[in-house]
């Protein structure tokens, strides 16, 4: 008689035959249901928690049943840096514009630290702490330096001196050309008054509207630089820029918009490196 040890006696969980063991297993690893991973929107609801501004499925047009705005999300935390690229029609300019005010927002919201400013006036954001420069027209052409801060500071006129000694301590030229009229300026003074004026009420959040366009390489980056100096003082930045390379070189996060609505989304140099991203857009986007 022969006897058998315990581990070799077949047990009536495991088969015989090790392949039809294997079999078994290949079943049961493809029965077990892989983690659905998560949406872009439910990235940006987790990621904008405590966000100090917040855009949620924005959808704006200039006109009746023509909308430019096509569920855009956004979010800035407290010192962030932001940027928003995109090509020309993709809704980036009417993104900030809805922001602040100048768009109406037809479905979707807007808080500011959790307080709902959807559609709300633009001077009723001034007084909330947000301020926006726009790309063209941004200076009164035929007041000084001083009286275009001065408008600056006009919901809070007392403030003024103040406001106006630490505005100039980022940008010293106005200082001291404050009594030079501002139509008088090169195009890339005319941005450094445009900022300083809108700085003048101590925003929280600074909506930049391409801050850059027209000007020549040189002082293209003495905008860059400029705004790397506003956003070290504390003031959340959202800028939007067609110089797409320079603008992933100094944000901390950035957003692809096309046709009104986010294709991209990550870090500035995940972006700039991102060989989709540099195929579809930056190719285009970027000025060298």
């Amino acid at each position: 008689m022969t006897f058998t040890e315990p581990s070799d006696l077949p047990t009536e969980d495991s088969p015989d035959d090790p392949a039809v063991f294997e079999s078994d297993i290949d079943i049961n690893a493809s029965q077990r249901s892989e983690p659905t991973p998560a949406t872009p929107e439910q990235i940006h609801a987790a990621q904008a928690v405590g966000a100090l501004i917040r855009a949620d499925k924005l959808v704006a047009g200039y006109f009746p049943g023509v909308n430019i705005l096509n569920e855009a999300d956004l979010y800035a935390h407290e010192g962030e840096l932001v940027g928003i690229i995109g090509p020309n029609g993709a809704g980036k300019s009417t993104l900030l514009k809805a922001l602040f005010g100048l768009v109406h927002i037809n479905s979707g919201s807007v808080t500011l630290r959790e307080e709902d400013i959807t559609n709300l006036r633009a001077d009723q954001l001034v007084r909330r702490g947000v301020g926006f420069v726009p790309q063209n027209n941004n200076v009164f052409p035929s007041l000084t330096i001083e009286e275009n801060m001065q408008m600056g500071a006009y919901q809070d006129p007392k403030s003024f001196s103040m406001r106006f000694d630490e505005v100039v301590s980022l940008f010293p030229t106005l200082g001291e050309r404050r009594k030079q009229r501002a139509g008088s300026l090169s195009g890339g003074e005319r941005q450094m008054v445009a900022m300083g004026r809108a700085l003048m009420m101590n925003p929280s959040v600074l909506l930049l509207d391409e801050p850059s366009a027209g000007l020549s390489p040189a002082l293209q980056d003495e905008v860059f630089v400029r705004v790397r100096e506003i956003n070290a003082t504390g003031v959340t930045v959202i800028i939007v820029e067609q110089n797409a390379r320079r603008c992933l070189q100094i944000v901390d996060r950035g957003y692809v918009l096309d046709q009104g609505k986010n294709a991209y989304t990550g870090t500035g140099q995940s972006l700039a490196n991102d060989p989709k991203v540099i195929e579809l857009y930056l190719g285009t986007l970027a000025k060298v």
